[in-house]
């Protein structure tokens, strides 16, 4: 039974709800789909098989040690091509447009969201343990072929240590709103918060573990250095300098970022993460929730921990709860405004295959400063 239009604490990511069981492949899919207590314990018993079996811990300390390389493949083979542009954010996320560009407005965000929809027949589908709302698409933004290659990451430590010893001198040093994306990837959350967001006052940061990820958003045509700066980051090194000072950021983007963390680890990097928030500033996540599609999916023999696998190519994956991330943000000295989970029935109408999806979303806020 689908949940009604009117659910409390809810900007739904779409607007269609299955309210006709008939209609149900009349859609490429629909959202807030409530589950049978039957299908919660199907989803239980399968994730209890297939993590009955757990990878050797030298096993596993290969896969923590070699992460990097991992990632670094996965980008060198899909480029900009695995993942669509997220369009979709400023529907969840309308933190990162507080000035819209003229010709898009809400609604017209919205319409362009169900296109991507609509031209994504195979939406849900799996590869190599990767399952996502975004499938391999054509992307938008076409990669610069001829534009020689950024050496990153010397790039990055010369600057770091110039930028250091200038006082307040850093990148987006006068801007007025500051966003960091941690995991950026390709650039496909980046690149349409530049194209929506006209804030004469915007700077965007973004990082990524992987060198070969950075390099292709500093080597894609949309690109600006004057309102854009990304850099290589490992955030579980917490040695490893961030280019912007402490109580700068207004907002951190983590969509699809801190599952792929060893669930230790997690803690420090939202307390991190935290530092880098003004008074009143947001973390934004969007990941993965227990008992999506993709966690049924392993097999045995691929599990690292309880709700920790490692896929096919060697990147991993965490599912989490809702108190899960309370706990985590929580812990950081942030306050909830918002943890959600959201469910979505995905339909391939050509294949008639039915796949359920289930992404927790949150939003959690640094407390502002005390009034004098």
């Amino acid at each position: 039974m689908a949940a009604p239009r009117e659910a409390p604490e809810r900007r739904p990511f779409g607007r269609r709800f299955l309210t006709d069981p008939a209609r149900l492949f009349q859609h490429n899919a629909w959202d807030n789909v409530e589950w049978s207590e039957e299908q919660e314990a199907s989803a239980r018993s399968k994730v209890q098989e297939n993590s009955s079996q757990l990878l050797p811990q030298d096993k596993q300390e290969e896969y923590e040690v070699n992460a990097k390389r991992y990632w670094d493949d996965f980008y060198k083979i899909h480029e900009n091509g695995f993942f669509k542009d997220r369009h979709w954010l400023f529907t969840e996320f309308p933190e990162l447009a507080p000035n819209r560009n003229p010709s898009q407005n809400g609604d017209s965000v919205r319409e362009f969201s169900n296109k991507e929809e609509s031209n994504n027949e195979g939406l849900g589908s799996c590869e190599n343990g990767h399952c996502s709302l975004e499938t391999r698409a054509e992307n938008q933004l076409n990669l610069i072929k001829s534009t020689p290659k950024i050496c990153t990451e010397e790039l990055a430590t010369q600057n770091y240590s110039e930028w250091n010893q200038s006082d307040g001198d850093y990148p987006g040093s006068s801007a007025s709103y500051r966003i960091l994306e941690v995991g950026c990837g390709a650039g496909n959350t980046v690149f349409p918060i530049l194209q929506t967001n006209n804030d004469p006052g915007l700077f965007v940061y973004c990082c990524d573990f992987s060198t070969t990820a950075v390099d292709l958003v500093q080597n894609n045509a949309e690109y600006d250095s004057s309102r854009c700066f990304a850099f290589v980051h490992d955030l579980c090194n917490d040695q490893s300098p961030f280019p912007m000072p402490d109580v700068s950021l207004d907002v951190v983007i983590l969509i699809f970022v801190l599952s792929a963390i060893l669930p230790e680890k997690m803690q420090c990097i939202v307390n991190r993460l935290s530092r880098l928030l003004k008074p009143g500033g947001m973390i934004l996540l969007r990941d993965y929730g227990r008992y999506d599609l993709a966690q049924l999916r392993f097999k045995k023999g691929q599990c690292l921990s309880d709700n920790f696998y490692v896929r096919g190519d060697g990147t991993r994956v965490y599912f989490f709860t809702q108190d899960e991330l309370d706990d985590l943000f929580t812990t950081a000295g942030l306050e909830k405004i918002q943890n959600l989970v959201d469910r979505r029935l995905q339909v391939n109408r050509g294949k008639q295959m039915t796949m359920y999806r289930v992404w927790i979303q949150c939003k959690y806020r640094k407390p502002a400063a005390p009034q004098l």
